[in-house]
C-alpha cells in the first residue's frame, strides 16, 4: 500500500499536463478502459464465477472512482498538480465523518481535531493567491472528488471480505471508464485529435490504475479504513516532492495548508495512551 501512494503522487502532474490535449472525461474513460481492459486479460478465466454481489460491489466502486477522479481531472485543468494532491488529501479526515453517517461508528475526538486542521489547511491552500478563502472551480471541483474517494475506500472496506479482490477490480474499472465515456456529451466533450501526449499518458496511468485498484481491494481485506487512510496520505507529500521538480511553485501560505492538512491526517490517527479508538475497525 506503501508503494500504491507512490505511483498515485506520480500521476496527478502526468493528468495535469495530459490536461493539454485532451478533456478530463475522454481522458478518465481511456485511462479506465486500458486499467478493465488489461484486468480482464490478466484474469479472464476466473471472471466465470462472477456473483450477483462481487457485480453489486464492483458497480458501487465503479461510480465512486468516476465521480472522484473524472472531478479531479476537471480541477487539473486549472490548478496545480501540488494544490491537486493536498486537496485530494482532504479525503483521509473524511473517512472517519463517513464512516459515522454510513456505518454509524462515532468518530475519535482525535478524528475531529485532525478534520479541524485539515479544513484550516484547506482553507489557507484555497484562492489563487492562496488565503484568500475563495475557491477557485478546479478548487471545489477537486474538494468535491475528494468526497467520492472517501466513499470508495469505505465500500471497499464494506465488500473486501466478502468478495473476490480480482473480479470486483476488473468490474470497478470497466464501469469507471464506461461512465465517463457515456457521460462525455452531457459535459460538452468530443473525442480530442490524436496526440501521443493522451495515448501514452492514459495507457500508463491505465495500467497503474489496475495496480492501485488490486492493491486496495486486496489489502484492505485486512486494514481497516482509517489504517488504510493513514498509509495512504503518503500521497501528496510524493506529488509535493515531484511537482516541485517539475517546476510547481506553491506560496507560503499554500504550503502552510498544505503542512495543516498532512498534520490533520497524522493527528486524525493519534491515540493518547488509555484512550479506545472507537471507530478502527
Amino acid at each position: 500500500m506503501i508503494g500504491v501512494t507512490v505511483i498515485w503522487g506520480t500521476t496527478f502532474l502526468i493528468v495535469h499536463l495530459a490536461m493539454r490535449s485532451c478533456g478530463p472525461l475522454f481522458f478518465v474513460a481511456l485511462r479506465f478502459l486500458a486499467a478493465g481492459g488489461a484486468s480482464l486479460l490478466v484474469f479472464h478465466k476466473c471472471m466465470r464465477a462472477l456473483t450477483m454481489r462481487e457485480l453489486g460491489a464492483g458497480i458501487a466502486i465503479g461510480i465512486s472512482i468516476f465521480l472522484g477522479y473524472s472531478l479531479q481531472t476537471y480541477g487539473l485543468q486549472s490548478i496545480t498538480s501540488s494544490q491537486s494532491a493536498f486537496i485530494t488529501a482532504m479525503y483521509v479526515p473524511m473517512v472517519p465523518v463517513l464512516q459515522w453517517v454510513v456505518l454509524h461508528r462515532m468518530p475519535h475526538l482525535m478524528n475531529w481535531v485532525g478534520i479541524a486542521l485539515a479544513f484550516g489547511g484547506l482553507l489557507l491552500l484555497a484562492g489563487p493567491d492562496a488565503g484568500g478563502g475563495a475557491f477557485s472551480r478546479g478548487e471545489a471541483a477537486t474538494l468535491l472528488g475528494t468526497v467520492a474517494i472517501a466513499s470508495e475506500i469505505i465500500l471497499i472496506s464494506r465488500f473486501a471480505a466478502q468478495v473476490d479482490s480480482r473480479r470486483v477490480t476488473v468490474v470497478q474499472l470497466l464501469v469507471a471508464g464506461i461512465l465517463a465515456f457515456a457521460t462525455m456529451p452531457l459535459g460538452g466533450e468530443a473525442i480530442p485529435g490524436f496526440s501521443w501526449v493522451w495515448l501514452v499518458c492514459s495507457g500508463g496511468l491505465g495500467i497503474a490504475s489496475a495496480l492501485i485498484q488490486l492493491t486496495m481491494n486486496w489489502a484492505q481485506k485486512a486494514i481497516s479504513p482509517t489504517r488504510a487512510t493513514v498509509i495512504y496520505a503518503g500521497e501528496p507529500v510524493w506529488a509535493g516532492i515531484i511537482g516541485r521538480i517539475a517546476g510547481e511553485r506553491l506560496p507560503p501560505l499554500a504550503l502552510l495548508g498544505a503542512l495543516f492538512i498532512i498534520a490533520g491526517v497524522i493527528v486524525g490517527e493519534l491515540r493518547p495512551r488509555g484512550s479506545k479508538a472507537v471507530n478502527d475497525g
